[in-house]
């Protein structure tokens, strides 16, 4: 009798096999001639050889849907089992429209028209600044941008970054070394992720340097190839510091750069770098910019009534 044994890597198991093995259950009854033993993260399978490519076809289609929806149910693992082909299993509401699926199933999509003009602009130019207020979901566009690159094997890796500027606070007095100092800052990027990418495999992505999160003087010296970077809250970069970042594009790269420029924390007197970039790059062919407004905003319905308060008073100074 011929055995195949398939370990589950980056995956949950519990989550791919099943409450009670109930997944498992469902492939015993399809294979009625195979013996499907699951354990752990691996799964054992006896039988005839021939049987058994045609289970190791089908195990690794369900691998793959799982990796890209991040869920199985019995109608999926029936389409997958019965269908010839991806386009076949893969619904229409599935295959489209929806930048990545998200933890749960959960599908993560442009909502309003600013958002999805920065999509298509992404798609379009290799460079893309997304300016405006808090709320409008540029940074977490971006990101499903970024993992959605990753997820489709056009990039080979995710970098994230931030200025560490902090806003009316000091990093000195925070607990903790440098890394443990810094997470708070970049936050609102693992926010992001951890809607994007199941928990082990986000902690397996960062481990392996697949996913790379760190503030913007790391970048230095660094050529960054076959990666989607994201430079979030770019408006508190300097001069210097926006021009290091840039120049650090290498092939096959996909630079996203947001940020709110009404929200500066550098000291006074000093240029915004991002303010500068948006002026010197505005004609510049490959370069991509969209202004996202209170328009955009899609969190509390208040935010966007304290954006229109604020604005009054800034444009009276």
């Amino acid at each position: 009798m011929n055995e195949l044994v398939i370990e589950l890597s980056e995956i949950s198991p519990r989550d791919f096999f099943g409450q009670g093995n109930e997944h498992i259950e469902l492939l015993k009854r399809y294979f009625p001639k195979l013996k499907i033993v699951a354990r752990g993260s691996k799964i054992k399978v006896f039988g005839d050889e021939e049987m058994l490519e045609e289970f190791d076809k089908r195990f690794t289609m369900l691998i793959e849907h799982f990796g890209k929806f991040n869920k199985l149910d019995e109608n999926v693992i029936e389409r997958v089992l019965t269908s010839e082909s991806k386009e076949e299993y893969q619904s229409s509401k599935e295959s489209g429209e929806v930048l990545v699926h998200g933890v749960s199933g959960r599908l993560i999509k442009a909502q309003t028209a600013n958002q999805r003009k920065m999509v298509d602009l992404s798609k379009k130019n290799d460079l893309l600044f997304a300016i405006g207020p808090a709320g409008t979901g540029k940074t977490y566009t971006g990101v499903a941008l970024a993992v959605k690159a990753l997820k489709d094997k056009e990039v080979k890796r995710i970098i994230l970054t931030r200025p560490a500027v902090e806003a009316g606070e000091n990093l000195g007095f925070l607990p903790g070394d440098l890394k443990e100092k810094l997470d708070p800052y970049m936050q609102p990027l693992y926010d992001g992720l951890r809607d994007m990418i199941p928990a082990e495999r986000l902690e397996s992505f960062i481990e392996k340097g697949v996913i790379q999160i760190a503030p913007l003087a790391f970048m230095r010296g660094r050529t960054l190839d076959n990666a989607f970077v994201i430079l979030d809250e770019a408006q508190n970069t300097t001069h210097a510091q926006m021009k290091m970042f840039l120049t650090r594009m290498g092939k096959n790269a996909k630079f996203i750069i947001t940020g709110d420029p009404g929200q500066i924390d550098l000291p006074r007197r000093t240029v915004s770098g991002l303010k500068e970039a948006l002026l010197v790059l505005k004609d510049v062919k490959g370069v991509g910019m969209v202004y996202l407004d209170d328009k955009d905003v899609i969190r509390h319905r208040l935010v966007k009534k304290i954006i229109a308060a604020y604005k009054t008073i800034e444009h009276n100074d």
